[in-house]
Formats: C-alpha cells, sequence, structure tokens
C-alpha cells in the first residue's frame, strides 16, 4: 500500500481494500421499508401534515421518487436470478411495547409500531414474497435484538447491499454493524433516505472512508448483472 500524496485527499480512504462481489454470496438487505416511517401515508408522515410541518418532505419525497422504484428494480433482479433477499423491519412485538428498548418504546407507541399492526407493515411496492427471509427488530442496528449474523452466514451471505431508511440511523448502523464483523458491504446511495440531505449525504461520505463502498443502484445492477 502506497500512501504518496496522503496530506492532498482523504487519508483514511488509504487504507481501503476493495474485495471481489460474488452473486452467491450477496443479499440484498431492505430496512425498515414500513408505513410506520417509510410511506407518507403512515403514522410518521400523517403526525407531519397534522402538526403543518414540511420536516420530513425530503425524506418522503426520496423514498417516492427514488427508494422505491430502486429497490424495486433491485428486488426484480435478485428475484430472477434467485440472489439473497433480507428484509428487515423495526417494531415492538407487543402492543405496549414493553419488548424493546426505553429509547425506542415511545416512538413504537406513538406509530403504532407493532407486529401485526398497519403501520408494521412493509410499504406498498416492496411487499415480500413467502419464503423471503425477514428479521424483526427493536434497535436501531440489526444486530443488536435479533439473530441476523446467525442467519446471513447460515445463508453464505458476506456481501451485502444496503437499503432502506433511516440513512443514517437504522441503515448506517447496520452497516457499520456488519462491517464490523467481516461483511464486504455496499450502501446504495439512491436506495436510501434519510429527513434531511445533510444527514444522508455525510453518512455516505463518512461510511465509504473505511467501512465499506457507496454505490448507486444502476451500478450495483451492472456488477451483479442484474
Amino acid at each position: 500500500m502506497t500512501t504518496d500524496g496522503i496530506d492532498n485527499v482523504d487519508y483514511i480512504r488509504a487504507f481501503m481494500t476493495e474485495r471481489p462481489v460474488v452473486f452467491e454470496r450477496s443479499a440484498l438487505v431492505i430496512v425498515d421499508m414500513q408505513n410506520a416511517s417509510g410511506a407518507r401515508s403512515g403514522a410518521l408522515g400523517r403526525r407531519m401534515q397534522k402538526e403543518g410541518s414540511t420536516s420530513t418532505d425530503y425524506r418522503f419525497d426520496r423514498i417516492e421518487t427514488l427508494v422505491v422504484p430502486n429497490i424495486r428494480r433491485m428486488l426484480d433482479g435478485f428475484r430472477a436470478k434467485g440472489g439473497g433477499i433480507l428484509y428487515v423491519t423495526l417494531g415492538a412485538m407487543r402492543q405496549d411495547a414493553a419488548d424493546a428498548p426505553p429509547h425506542m418504546r415511545k416512538m413504537f407507541l406513538e406509530t403504532n409500531n407493532w407486529i401485526g399492526s398497519d403501520e408494521h407493515k412493509v410499504v406498498a411496492g416492496l411487499e415480500p414474497l413467502p419464503g423471503e427471509l425477514i428479521v424483526r427488530k427493536t434497535s436501531i442496528g440489526a444486530f443488536a435484538s435479533t439473530g441476523i449474523d446467525h442467519l446471513m452466514r447460515s445463508m453464505g451471505w458476506d456481501n451485502l447491499y444496503m437499503t432502506g431508511v433511516s440513512t443514517n440511523m437504522c441503515v448506517e448502523t447496520t452497516a457499520r454493524e456488519a462491517a464490523d464483523r467481516g461483511y464486504n458491504v455496499t450502501m446504495v446511495e439512491d436506495s436510501c433516505a434519510s429527513t434531511r440531505k445533510e444527514l444522508h449525504e455525510g453518512t455516505m461520505e463518512n461510511f465509504q472512508r473505511l467501512f465499506g463502498r457507496v454505490r448507486s443502484t444502476d451500478e450495483v445492477m451492472s456488477e451483479l448483472s442484474l
């Protein structure tokens, strides 16, 4: 490895190592694309509208125009080739959210996000097919409250393409957790959304410094021949 010119570039990125991509060991990971906070008509969107707030306009505009269509394209490609697909959902098991960590309970309660509720369901257009795997978490990162690591290792998936919401929260935390466990992680930039542009862009800039790669949907489709 050379560090020539390191003062003129981001020095951390000099330590990044590209790893080969193998489709058979790849999985499309769809994080928290649920009605509660992933659809304008869901609980979060309705709350913002009732309060007269425009703070989630960027989020829902991006979800509708980019995230759902792009995840759909990749889903179709992965399904056609028999590739790995993993849904990660967020929400409580119980209606009183007693099974959730304290810092998550109020959000689950006020968005009616518990297993079996309409808010907990995956947004229209991205619904999982019978037999597709789902892990349900109560924490920001999936590794903290699910058996996702065991599941992915059992399936032989070590090359992950991360999508969903929110970029700087659940997607990023899960992606970082995966990278620290040895997974080859790619954040699919135009298949993720957050509340504000600067949060989304800052996450992408920071993630590719050392944790993993950032790619567009088109680039993913091309490298996997989807």
